[in-house]
């Protein structure tokens, strides 16, 4: 049986039966039960046994899609997470991440989430990649989307623009970021905000 060409992390209450569903609660009765705060070891094989693919071999350079709807924020060890999701992708493989914005009142509201996310919240992995010890491939961020709660949405109406509205307290609720895989020179030039 083909295994499909999408992962979706953290899939939790969003099982996708078009994707390999990973999650590290085994409740949720994913795919693949591993918890994405360990780094995967690329030095020996990683299997795992699945009810609707028998056994799969997971690898390097292996999805043309990541889907992280509702997880980033869940996770502690996050540059783990996205080294692990930086290998499983093939070169301009995309990972499609949604996250609570940091003025939001999901955002904190949650006590299982462990960080909140604003529009620099991808530089790291992205223009300062160098900064994580990334080598020779980091993600570039191809689109960027607010989601308005209901406050934004009538400030909006009012005539507030975008850049006004993502630093106003509780007038976006979410983001949803798009970032390709690319390969990249290394670079070891500083300069971040720290």
């Amino acid at each position: 049986m083909m295994i499909p060409k999408t992962l979706n992390i953290g899939s939790g209450k969003d099982f996708r039966q078009e994707c390999l569903n990973l999650d590290k609660d085994i409740r949720w009765l994913p795919d693949i039960v591993y918890d994405l705060n360990y780094p995967m070891n690329w030095y020996e094989p990683k299997f795992y046994d699945t009810k609707r693919f028998g056994k799969v071999e997971i690898g390097k350079n292996m999805f043309e899609k990541i889907i992280a709807n509702d997880v980033l924020e869940h996770i502690p060890d996050l540059k783990a997470c996205m080294k692990s999701c930086m290998d499983l992708l093939k070169e301009g493989g995309v990972m499609d991440i949604v996250v609570p914005y940091d003025l939001s009142l999901g955002a904190w509201q949650d006590p299982t989430h462990v960080r909140a996310f604003n529009q620099n919240s991808w530089l790291y992995f992205t223009e300062w990649s160098w900064y994580l010890g990334w080598q020779g491939e980091k993600f570039f961020l191809e689109k960027l989307e607010y989601g308005l709660s209901a406050l934004g949405k009538n400030l909006e109406e009012q005539g507030a623009n975008l850049e006004a509205l993502i630093n106003i307290p509780r007038a976006v609720d979410r983001m949803r970021a798009t970032m390709k895989k690319i390969i990249a020179p290394v670079e070891t030039k500083g300069g971040h905000n720290g």
